[in-house]
């Protein structure tokens, strides 16, 4: 079981040659297992992105996401009360990006790796990753 982080996302879909070998295998076998995640924050970044025109997809944005949303080894994780107030109250130092602080509590809620190329999450000791 794994979680991607938007970035790893994003390059899952439309550029895995950026992926690294470790995280390639990790997101196979999560594949063949069913256990692949995505936080809906994800969804909202990429959506700001693309608002923002610092990304461009080849559909719109929500159609690109639904086509995510329907790959049946996919479960997105929506952000509850639980995972909002665990991102406000991460222990030890990390820093303030919302969105990073709700995928790290996501991972700790289900108990699962993020796989992520990010090296503010991959210092963050209090978290499991994969790059």
């Amino acid at each position: 079981m794994i979680l991607l982080d938007t970035h790893i996302w994003l390059w899952w879909v439309s550029n895995p040659e950026l992926l690294s070998k470790k995280a390639e295998k990790a997101i196979t076998k999560a594949v063949l297992q069913e256990a692949l995640y995505i936080s809906s924050i994800s969804a909202w970044e990429v959506a700001m992105l693309v608002k923002k025109d610092r990304l461009q997809l080849t559909l719109e944005v929500q159609d690109w996401i639904r086509k995510t949303e329907a790959l049946p080894f996919v479960n997105f994780i929506p952000i509850d009360n639980n995972i909002a107030v665990k991102s406000a109250t991460l222990p030890g130092k990390i820093h303030d990006d919302p969105a990073d602080r709700i995928i790290i509590a996501t991972a700790l809620n289900i108990g699962c790796s993020i796989v992520t190329k990010d090296r503010r999450i991959l210092a963050y000791s209090k978290v499991k990753t994969i790059w």
